[in-house]
């Protein structure tokens, strides 16, 4: 059972920068898709930048284009987001997600367009001065 761990969530003020981290365990394949996505207060989840374990590609939405980098390090089995420029509406729960093994489509899955294998238990991110 694949499980992740993420962390680096905290309080920031607005322009600020944050790294979130997401550690995977039990992979049992080098093909996922893993992915960070957000739910503020009231909101639906949606997602935020998705990354392919297999390829490097990745899918950023466009909210956070610019802003936002996600990267992987494969040995470390562990996906960063690094979020620059920090606004009060990036406030949210960050969740790290991956796919079933073999599913590396990094667009379908920030687009929660197919199924996910397994999720985190998220990290709180508050951008406020």
């Amino acid at each position: 059972q694949l499980q992740l761990v993420e962390s680096g969530g905290g309080l920031v003020q607005p322009g600020g920068s944050l790294r979130l981290s997401c550690a995977a365990s039990g992979l049992t394949s080098d093909r996922y898709a893993i992915g960070w996505f957000r739910q503020a207060p009231g909101k639906e989840r949606e997602g935020v930048s998705c990354i392919s374990t297999h390829d490097g590609s990745t899918y950023t939405v466009h909210s956070v284009k610019g802003r936002f980098t996600i990267s992987r390090d494969n040995a470390k089995n562990t996906v960063y987001l690094q979020m620059n420029s920090l606004k009060p509406e990036d406030t949210a729960v960050y969740y790290c997600a991956a796919t079933l093994p073999g599913i590396t489509t990094v667009q379908s899955m920030c687009t929660m367009r197919i199924p996910f294998g397994s999720w985190g238990q998220g990290t709180q991110v508050v951008v406020s001065s």
